[in-house]
């Protein structure tokens, strides 16, 4: 049987629009992107062997190309599907903190953020730069480490920001292990940058690490 074979109110699609895409389960929402399901499968029945196949959503979405594609039933369209659906998730969340004041919205900051650096497999360092209002003008991967650590040079930390006419900067950067607690090492650089910006009336707002589960603030701690 297939989904249009399934009684009206039960197709995933029609679901959608009558009740909404949170009445939705995983398996029908992962079945509208890959669209089609296999011979003797449904499109929901496909997705929930590929849920369970892969143990959920979050390791479907941070697949590599091959492994993704080495999957019965799966291919590069669908994996272009899942992709792009991602990268709208992004640049959804970065035009409501660009349209909007950053440092007052750290909801919306901290998810962006989590989002864009949470899947790399190695430490990431990011600034968002942000003008007077502390709306955000760019934001900026600037440093690439290991699964240790990355080295952060506060002299091209500076140069962007001038670069970007900045008037205040919020840090963030991940940790690969998956757990958010700053270590020594980031206080330390933390405060280094905090003293070479000042310098030239640029403010840090926060310092973000991201974690697997959660994302820490450094100024919710008072660590700034």
């Amino acid at each position: 049987m297939t989904i249009r074979d399934w009684p009206m109110n039960e197709q995933p699609r029609v679901k959608l629009v009558k009740q909404g895409c949170s009445m939705l389960s995983d398996a029908e929402l992962l079945a509208l992107l890959l669209g089609q399901g296999v011979k003797g499968q449904s499109s929901v029945s496909l997705a929930r062997r590929i849920i369970k196949e892969f143990g959920g959503l979050r390791e479907i979405c941070d697949a590599s190309h091959k492994s993704f594609c080495e999957q019965p039933g799966l291919g590069i369209a669908s994996y272009g599907k899942i992709q792009a659906t991602l990268e709208l998730g992004r640049r959804y969340l970065f035009e409501t903190i660009s349209r909007g004041d950053a440092f007052e919205n750290p909801t919306i900051t901290r998810r962006y953020l989590s989002a864009k650096l949470r899947h790399h497999g190695h430490e990431v360092f990011g600034v968002l730069f942000l003008d007077n209002a502390h709306r955000v003008i760019a934001f900026e991967e600037l440093f690439h480490g290991t699964i240790n650590g990355a080295s952060v040079h506060p002299r091209v930390v500076l140069q962007r920001a001038l670069a970007h006419n900045a008037a205040a900067v919020i840090f963030a950067h991940n940790h690969p292990s998956g757990i958010a607690e700053p270590s020594q090492a980031d206080k330390q650089i933390t405060d280094t940058l905090c003293q070479v910006l000042s310098v030239v009336d640029i403010r840090v707002l926060d310092h973000f690490v991201i974690g697997e589960a959660e994302a820490v603030s450094f100024a919710e701690r008072g660590l700034l």
